[in-house]
């Protein structure tokens, strides 16, 4: 899907990339930072932050064509000099004064930048290096080339639950890495959920975009108002105190849509949906899910709890009998209950509309205003993490010590 000026201008910060001639996905995640860098290299690091080079980024990398951009980044194909390895160079363009909102800002860069250097799994998308010059922050990026995990999916003749929750248990195992070390990604949804490749027998999933992702310090109460409101939890509607909670609503908001192509809390917009959510107004459409196993669905409900200190943890899901069968007879109702693939294409497809239908009507929004002559105000970088105008940030977070009389 290639994105128009016109959602540029409405102040979507695209992470992800994508380019629909070559289909691919560039984001970040990371291997590792190079530890023995090249010899007379030079970095700079914040006490406690993320590394940068202070380099010229095409002395190491060939910059090449551009792969896509986005409000404040642009991201080009690049290829390492020393090995000939091809990478994506996505140049994100700083902040450069407190009283300009214009760029991202530099902490932002190192908040997203640092937790990515602190990650490396299989099932999330690697970050190779990271540069800066005066006017950006470079990221040296892994180039992803299988398309979202939900494309594919709409592309197969057919899809037992069991190998649905094949791809389930790799998005499970990624978020249970991230959240041992105490980081939530805040944004899980079907376009952050990526495949490596396509050609296989089981594609590997690659969890992608950690523009929202926060370490919550222990004893830090942490609230926020932000993420795509179709996914995110109850408490970020309500403005309650944030953790790895959040996550787990969103895989199941995820897991809902996998087996219907229907998303459980959207409605006609943003306001609606985020009243769905706070009211829990969601059921279990007999016509979508006459296919569904009872297994499904208790793994759908354990997840989509309202009291985040009721639902599920990731160990819980990984040891839920959808995912872990505990006798032969749970496995083979996973083997013999299917995924009702023309409902899942048509609902899918609807979904992806009503999303397309909001960007619209929002650019047209913004031209009528502009030529009535008013400026537009000019917004974060960051308030828009998202491909999609659902993206919201109304209020700057809020981090607090807990009181130790509480």
């Amino acid at each position: 899907m290639q994105y128009s000026k016109l959602e540029h201008a409405v102040n979507i910060f695209i992470t992800p990339v994508r380019n629909h001639r070559e289909h691919l996905f560039v984001s970040a995640g990371l291997d590792w930072l190079v530890q023995n860098s090249l010899k007379g290299s030079t970095s700079m690091k914040t006490p406690g932050m993320a590394v940068f080079k202070q380099q010229n980024v095409e002395d190491f990398y060939e910059v090449g064509e551009v792969l896509g951009s986005g409000q404040f980044a642009i991201v080009k194909r690049c290829k390492e000099k020393s090995t000939g390895a091809e990478y994506a160079a996505k140049f994100i363009k700083k902040r450069q004064s407190q009283a300009s909102r214009r760029g991202v800002r530099r902490e932002e860069i190192e908040r997203e930048v640092d937790i990515l250097q602190q990650i490396q799994h299989p099932n999330i998308v690697l970050l190779r290096d990271v540069f800066e010059n005066r006017t950006d922050v470079v990221l040296i990026l892994e180039l992803v080339s299988g398309g979202e995990l939900f494309d594919f999916l709409a592309q197969k003749e057919s899809l037992s639950e069991e190998e649905a929750t094949q791809f389930i248990k790799q998005i499970l195992d990624g978020v249970q890495y991230l959240h041992s070390k105490g980081i939530t990604h805040f944004d899980l949804k079907p376009e952050n959920i990526m495949l490596l490749e396509r050609n296989v027998l089981l594609p590997r999933i690659k969890l992608i975009d950690f523009g929202l992702a926060h370490k919550i310090k222990a004893g830090a109460e942490f609230k926020n108002i932000f993420g795509t409101p179709e996914f995110v939890a109850p408490e970020i509607v309500n403005y309650e105190p944030l953790g790895l909670e959040a996550d787990m609503w969103s895989i199941g908001v995820i897991t809902y849509i996998l087996l219907s192509g229907a998303s459980p809390f959207l409605g006609d917009t943003k306001q609606e949906t985020l009243g769905n959510i706070s009211a829990m107004n969601y059921d279990f459409d007999e016509e979508l899910f006459s296919n569904t196993s009872e297994l499904a669905k208790s793994f759908i409900r354990q997840l989509l709890e309202k009291d985040r200190r009721k639902r599920m943890t990731i160990q819980d899901a990984l040891n839920h009998p959808w995912i872990k069968p505990l006798n032969p007879r749970q496995a083979m109702v996973k083997r013999l209950s299917v995924v009702n693939l023309e409902n899942f294409r048509r609902q899918y497809a609807r979904r992806r509309w009503k999303l397309s239908f909001r960007i619209v009507a929002l650019c047209n929004h913004l031209t009528r205003i502009m030529k009535k002559g008013h400026k537009l105000p000019e917004q974060d970088g960051r308030d828009c993490e998202s491909d999609q105008d659902e993206d919201i940030l109304k209020r700057r977070p809020k981090s607090r010590k807990r009181s130790s009389t509480s």
